[in-house]
Order: C-alpha cells, then sequence, then structure tokens
C-alpha cells in the first residue's frame, strides 16, 4: 500500500499507541498539513492544515490528543484533540523551526529541540486519576498554572549560554 495524498516531503510519521493501525503523518512547508490514517486500509480519516510546515508528532500515551512541531512561519508546537483535530493548545518558545519531539518515558513531559540551539521542556500530558469508562479522558485538559494556559509551568532558563541552552516550559 502506497498513501500519497501528501503534496510535499512527508516529514513527520507517528503510530497512535492506543489505537492498532491509526497513523499519522506530517508534511512540509508546500502542503503543511497533519493526516490521520487508517494504516490497515489506507483511508484518511481527518486532515488539518495546519498554517506551517509540520517537522514532528508524538501522540499521548493518556489521552485522545497528539503534539505536533512546526517550522515556518511559527516555530510552535501545536497540542491537538484526536478525533477531530481541533486545536487545544499553541505552545510558543522557540525563535527557529522545531525539528524534533520526544516524550517522557512517563508520558508527562515533550521536549522539543530547535533549529534555535534550544531544547525545551513541556508539561503537556499530566496524568489525572479520573478516567471516562475506556480509560482516556479524551482531550481533557490538567489544571491550569496560569489562567488560560493548558498546564503549563512558567519558563526558567538553566544554561545560558546560546549554543547549549535549556529550558523549562
Amino acid at each position: 500500500m502506497i498513501l500519497d495524498q501528501h503534496i510535499a516531503a512527508v516529514k513527520a510519521v507517528a503510530w497512535c499507541p492506543w489505537q492498532r493501525n491509526i497513523l499519522a503523518t506530517g508534511g512540509g512547508t508546500a502542503d503543511r498539513t497533519i493526516r490521520i490514517w487508517n494504516a490497515q486500509d489506507g483511508a484518511n480519516l481527518q486532515s488539518v492544515d495546519t498554517g506551517s510546515q509540520v517537522c514532528a508528532i508524538q501522540w499521548s500515551s493518556h489521552y485522545k490528543e497528539l503534539v505536533s512541531s512546526h517550522g515556518f512561519s511559527d516555530n510552535q508546537l501545536i497540542v491537538w484533540k484526536y478525533r477531530d483535530m481541533s486545536k487545544l493548545q499553541e505552545l510558543r518558545g522557540h525563535s527557529a523551526r522545531v525539528l524534533h519531539l520526544a516524550k517522557s518515558p512517563d508520558d508527562t513531559t515533550i521536549c522539543s529541540a530547535s533549529a534555535d540551539e534550544t531544547l525545551c521542556f513541556w508539561n503537556v500530558f499530566e496524568k489525572h486519576t479520573s478516567r471516562q469508562n475506556d480509560g482516556f479522558d479524551y482531550g481533557a485538559s490538567p489544571m491550569p498554572t496560569t489562567p488560560g494556559k493548558r498546564g503549563l509551568k512558567s519558563a526558567t532558563k538553566l544554561l545560558s549560554t546560546p549554543s547549549a541552552s535549556l529550558m523549562i516550559r
């Protein structure tokens, strides 16, 4: 099977950890879309124009959400609600393309790596003890620590060397 609906380089690929055969892909500058696929039959289940190139995607294991990182023109991360792909939160802190994302082993923190020579840590998927019948909160947001911000803590720059900066978000 070949999935060929992107119109530019496919720059991001991530398997859904809790729904078999679901794959998210992200396209480059001329495409700007995240597509959700049924990898068993090739159906494009959903697509959303993100407005900028998609560089990386990570799914949450605890919520029906995913995070994407972006380059030109906004250099941000976006938290999306699966299945309707509604935008839950934009996370800003990089001044250049956000090249890679990695999840912490406990699935609560996303580390973003950027061409601006920084790593940022985002407390995005805090665990809740309350669950619905199937074990997911369906995009329920953690209790905000700043009004209007989804579970984000204040930024603290730990290292001041520009070529080796580390930021906690």
